[in-house]
């Protein structure tokens, strides 16, 4: 099968665009083959169109059109938040952000960081191919 994440009910999707940028929501209806209907614990219930919505892995088990406390519930149950933090996806997102948020000092002991480990990968190289000569 070419598709293995499909729009449906209890999706949970990454918002790629506009004032919700960043945040994670379920597909709790589908509107027409260009909208949906999404949720979130910390957001207003509302329609999105799917260009703005990149769909995950992670899916979680309601019923169309949940009350709020029950998508609360399920989305819990799912351990949502956990799986979202564990992906190589979720880890690159809160990278770019802890990046995002560095000054100009971080940024230089990051530089001298790098030039340090290099260095030292230099070094050990060196010994290796002395040992293997």
């Amino acid at each position: 099968m070419p598709f293995k994440r499909y729009v449906e009910i209890g999706r949970v999707a990454l918002v790629n665009y506009g004032k919700e940028y960043g945040r994670l929501v379920v597909i709790v209806d589908v509107l027409d083959q260009n909208r949906v209907l999404v949720d979130a614990p910390n957001m207003v219930r509302g329609q999105m169109n799917l260009k703005r919505l990149s769909l995950t892995d992670i899916k979680v088990e309601i019923e169309k059109s949940p009350k709020k406390k029950a998508l609360v519930e399920a989305m819990e149950a799912a351990d949502v938040k956990n799986k979202w933090e564990n992906s190589s996806w979720g880890r690159k997102l809160i990278v770019q952000k802890r990046r995002a948020g560095l000054n100009d000092f971080d940024r230089f002991k990051i530089m001298l960081a790098k030039i340090k480990k290099a260095g030292s990968v230099r070094q050990e190289l060196a010994k290796l191919k002395k040992q293997a000569a």
